[in-house]
């Protein structure tokens, strides 16, 4: 398959499908909200390095984790049973966009793929209330956090970060099981990662993960900041 250049003055993707073997679908277009959003909506998202044009996947198969098969390790229970963390939501989204761009990730070399126009970009999805944060705090310190956009019934995570062992981990079970309450079906975690396979994520065809969008479609989406929706500053 082709990877297509997208036009700036066009918001338009090509179809998902289309993605070459590796899971690219276009190149170029920009990081504004309008785009991100109906990226997200068919199930795309961007990735590239700081020196590359932007890039736009849709790989195949899809990592996504279905709420209701979370799986919380008998270590993890006395994280809850005895809080270590208290947990707060979109009370500070851009330090958690800069913790996860600057921590250290093997592999990477010192490297990240948040760059400061998508910095902007989900910053604006954000005040706009699409976008959401999850911060983990011990001792009044910022210890771990994560962020993804909500669109219908569906998560789109995007990036995570630790400063001390499981508190990234803390924090996205309790947004599970606060996304179950409110009927979410999908969390969508885009690539395989080993971490989040120990919690209940899973692989699916890119067809069936298509198909669960167009449905989701059909459901709102609640527009506002989850201090309000979650509840702030609620431990759990």
């Amino acid at each position: 398959m082709p990877v297509f250049w997208l036009p700036d003055n066009t918001l338009t993707f090509p179809h998902p499908e289309l993605a070459n073997q590796d899971g690219i679908l276009a190149m170029g277009g920009d990081l504004s909200p309008r785009r991100l959003l109906l990226a997200y909506q068919i199930g795309i998202f961007p990735w590239f390095n700081p020196d590359d044009p932007i890039i736009w996947w849709s790989p195949d198969p899809r990592f996504v984790l279905f709420p209701e098969e979370l799986k919380v390790a008998k270590s993890m229970r006395t994280y809850f049973n005895n809080p270590r963390f208290r947990l707060t939501l979109d009370q500070h989204f851009e330090t958690i966009m800069r913790c996860c761009q600057n921590v250290y990730r093997k592999g990477q070399g010192g490297g990240t793929w948040i760059t400061e126009d998508m910095v902007n970009g989900y910053c604006q999805l954000h005040k706009m209330g699409y976008a959401h944060s999850i911060e983990v705090w011990q001792d009044n310190q910022l210890v771990g956090g994560l962020y993804g956009i909500a669109l219908g019934k569906c998560f789109f995570g995007e990036s995570m970060f630790s400063k001390v062992p499981n508190a990234s981990k803390f924090g996205f079970i309790s947004l599970v099981r606060k996304l179950q309450k409110l009927g979410y079906q999908l969390i969508d975690c885009q690539q395989p990662t080993q971490y989040l396979s120990s919690l209940g994520a899973r692989a699916i065809p890119r067809k069936e993960f298509l198909a669960i969008l167009e449905k989701n479609r059909q459901f709102p989406t609640d527009i506002s900041n989850w201090s309000d929706l979650l509840g702030r500053r609620e431990e759990i």
